[in-house]
């Protein structure tokens, strides 16, 4: 058991050392993106519900 674990960090170990990690002005623009996408998505849906509530409620 102590084998296949210390066989899964080397794995592991090995697969990590192949990930590109991004540096901080790419991080911080693709975190921008994703602020500003669901800042979008939120203002959208909050139309979309509020509208189809509004015909819903003209409609019953």
């Amino acid at each position: 058991m102590i084998n296949m674990l210390r066989q899964f960090v080397a794995d592991v170990n090995f697969e990590m050392s192949k990930v590109s990690w991004p540096n901080w002005d790419e991080l911080r623009g693709s975190t921008y993106v994703v602020l500003y996408l669901s800042l979008i998505m939120i203002v959208f849906l909050f139309f979309i519900d509020f509208f189809l509530s509004k015909i819903l409620n003209f409609i019953l």
